[in-house]
């Protein structure tokens, strides 16, 4: 078991898989050795505090789950459980104020591990802070979470709430849906065959070696939901299926005319426009792929080409290396990355040079 419950705030519509309420049927006090909480929420753009989450359980034994953003730039997590009492603090800052947070809360209790971590998904910003965690969360309270009704508070602004058996990882997330083709020097292969020691075609044309190739499954919704890039837009020669995070490089002589650059990257979510994209129906959970080059660079797909992992000084930093889907690397194995130098492009300069390419 890995996901088994989420949320759709914009529905409203809860999902938990059958065989955990067959459990609780079983044991109604059954607890949750080690798991996580995943978040992802819009800020409030007029600095008001935000509970973004809450719940609370009266009766002989109770407990309380909390998890608050302040006008101060704090994300504020308080737990209780009988007499323990977890409370830690975040600061992320001021900037920025109508981001979107995505925010993971696990913890494996035979470990006495706990951590919190809060990301901007658009950008390489993680922040990370470990606790100790003795006492496992009562499965009972961790779908309270999922199942807003009653005692439990979720803020307007949050997009969807998730809940694992697993420590989800943080960090550089994959982007490309598995069936996206990639040139590789033995030709085409869809993303989710590539593998550590394949060799790709890059932008410029150059064979680069794949480090690593990772994967993850996450919920459909957020910054996670699907986009189909569409055919003939930006060079596409087929339909591709991506994150929304995912960019896409683009040239040519409109490129340079509109941003005096040679390449440029665009967002897919900046090309939700009812005809270079739109978003994808997906079932509740996707898997994506992506694959970490020695470099910043992007891969070709069929007339086209699509970046690639960016980790920038990531293994510098213990914490977040642990944190992330290369933990299992030695971090001296791991490249550091430098920016390439694209300009990313806004949702309206994306759209005029859709506009300029068409014409």
């Amino acid at each position: 078991m890995t996901w088994f419950a989420l949320l759709d705030c914009g529905t409203r519509e809860p999902w938990v898989r059958e065989d955990v309420d067959a459990l609780l049927c079983q044991r109604e006090r059954a607890c949750v050795p080690k798991g996580s909480i995943l978040l992802e929420t819009r800020l409030s753009p007029d600095a008001r505090p935000q509970t973004l989450l809450a719940y609370k359980r009266s009766g002989p034994k109770p407990g309380s789950f909390s998890l608050m953003s302040t006008p101060h730039g704090s994300v504020v997590l308080v737990m209780a459980q009988g007499d323990t009492i977890i409370h830690e603090v975040v600061e992320r800052g001021r900037e920025a104020r109508t981001d979107t947070l995505q925010i993971t809360i696990s913890w494996d209790v035979s470990r006495r591990f706990g951590r919190l971590v809060v990301a901007r998904p658009e950008t390489e910003h993680v922040l990370i802070r470990h606790f100790a965690m003795n006492h496992a969360p009562l499965l009972t309270d961790l779908l309270a979470l999922s199942r807003p009704k009653g005692l439990t508070e979720i803020d307007p602004d949050v997009l969807f709430v998730a809940l694992s058996t697993a420590i989800e990882p943080v960090g550089p997330m994959p982007t490309l849906s598995p069936s996206v083709p990639v040139e590789t020097a033995q030709g085409l292969r869809l993303a989710t065959t590539l593998k550590q020691g394949d060799v790709l075609r890059a932008a410029s044309g150059k064979l680069v070696p794949v480090l690593q190739a990772v994967r993850r499954e996450v919920p459909a919704l957020g910054s996670f939901r699907p986009v189909r890039l569409r055919a003939p837009y930006f060079g596409l020669t087929q339909d591709v299926v991506v994150s929304r995070h995912q960019r896409l490089l683009v040239s040519g002589p409109e490129v340079e005319y509109l941003f005096g650059r040679e390449e440029v990257l665009i967002p897919a979510s900046a090309l939700v426009n009812g005809y270079a994209g739109h978003y994808e129906p997906a079932p509740r959970f996707v898997t994506y792929h992506q694959v970490l080059l020695p470099h910043h660079d992007a891969v070709r797909i069929p007339d086209a080409a699509l970046e690639t992992l960016y980790l920038g000084r990531m293994r510098r930093d213990k914490a977040l290396v642990d944190a992330s889907l290369f933990a299992g690397m030695a971090r001296n194995h791991l490249p550091e990355h430098h920016r390439a130098g694209y300009q990313v492009l806004r949702s309206f300069e994306a759209i005029s040079l859709a506009e300029a390419r068409a014409a």
